[in-house]
């Protein structure tokens, strides 16, 4: 097996950097008409900015409101947006699915695709991966597309003035990052694109844990502040590039299954999907057996910034038998990331390792009271 490494071919980011969008695709060849696929926030506070940049480019543009769900459906509108305006770029502004859509109809369409995140809530902007759900918000597969972006420029103001609970949100999914590239590692499974991991990939995941430890509160304490400081800046970059790069090239596991499971139980939809991975994590440490001060490690970093480390937090303050059979069942689908674990995995084994991963989360909160 061969090892492969992906990356976006251009990572921007910092303070105000979407004025620097238009000259950012310039630079990189990249051509009009433009179609920015925006959700309702990042339309109303960057329309003008996209506008005055775009345009001192030479790039005319489209703005197409996102629906709300990365769907069969919604990749459809989006593509038949693009077609109408005649798009050779596709720009994905806003939170995961916003991005993840527009990546898929960029992929189907053949043009080019720019990330733009306005929230630090997951690892989607870099890859080239878009999570697909039904239309009711249930976890369907995921599409897999030729190359990463072009652009992902990611601008830090913004980000800092979003709500607190995205770049938390963030962290649950870069948390996982390290715990499922070793894994991945350890039995040798394929990675996102198809290959074995590199080293420089698990060097990337681990880096991003270690930086969530180091800046994830201090950043959490900036993003409450709106202000844009040095740790904020490290810990965006963990959430966005590090932990893309890190899960891409090195591959998912368990927790990211876990959370593919919890989106069959209807009262989870609320939550974000950084929020499941988190408790997905719990559950892969249980599977896995992991040493004692790991899972508290794990569970002292997830409360001191705010994540789920119990059912009740993810919105299942009661779950039936049935219930935790389904998402069990749907966690350890064919083909689903839980069997890159270096044993086989079966859907008791989930369903008690649930259990035991929301007990320990449940004692752990109370030793801290």
């Amino acid at each position: 097996m061969l090892s492969v490494f992906s990356s976006p071919a251009r990572y921007t980011q910092g303070r105000n950097a979407t004025a620097a969008l238009g000259a950012e695709m310039a630079g990189l060849g990249l051509e009009g008409p433009v179609l920015v696929v925006a959700g309702k926030s990042a339309a109303a506070r960057l329309a003008a900015t996209w506008k005055e940049s775009l345009g001192a480019a030479g790039f005319a543009h489209v703005v197409h409101p996102f629906g709300g769900e990365c769907s069969r459906a919604e990749i459809a509108r989006v593509k038949a947006a693009a077609v109408a305006a005649g798009a050779r770029t596709i720009v994905g502004a806003g939170g995961g699915k916003v991005i993840d859509t527009a990546r898929a109809a960029a992929a189907d369409l053949g043009v080019a695709v720019v990330s733009c995140p306005t929230i630090a809530s997951s690892d989607a902007p870099c890859s080239a991966l878009s999570v697909i759900y039904f239309e009711d918000g249930v976890f369907e597969h995921y599409d897999i597309h030729r190359r990463n972006p072009d652009l992902v420029l990611v601008d830090t103001q913004v980000i800092a003035c979003s709500p607190a609970r995205y770049i938390v949100a963030g962290m649950g999914d870069a948390a996982a990052t390290w715990f499922e590239a070793k894994a991945c590692s350890e039995s040798r499974a394929r990675n996102m694109r198809g290959g074995g991991s590199t080293r420089t990939g698990l060097a990337l995941a681990e880096l991003c844990w270690r930086t969530l430890l180091e800046d994830g509160a201090a950043a959490l304490r900036a993003v409450e502040s709106q202000a844009v400081t040095p740790a904020l800046e490290r810990l965006v970059e963990a959430n966005t590039l590090l932990s893309g790069l890190g899960f891409e090239s090195s591959g998912l596991a368990a927790a990211h299954a876990v959370h593919n499971g919890l989106t069959a139980a209807p009262a989870t939809h609320d939550r974000l999907h950084g929020e499941k991975v988190a408790f997905g994590l719990c559950v892969q440490l249980v599977l896995e057996g992991a040493p004692s001060a790991v899972v508290e490690e794990v569970l002292g970093f997830s409360t001191s910034v705010g994540l789920p480390v119990t059912l009740a937090e993810v919105g299942l303050v009661d779950l039936p038998r049935d219930l935790l059979r389904r998402i069990a069942e749907r966690a350890t689908a064919e083909g689903e990331t839980i069997h890159n674990e270096p044993f086989d995995v079966e859907p008791a084994m989930v369903e008690d390792a649930i259990l035991a991963a929301d007990a320990n989360g449940r004692a752990f909160r109370e030793r801290r009271v």
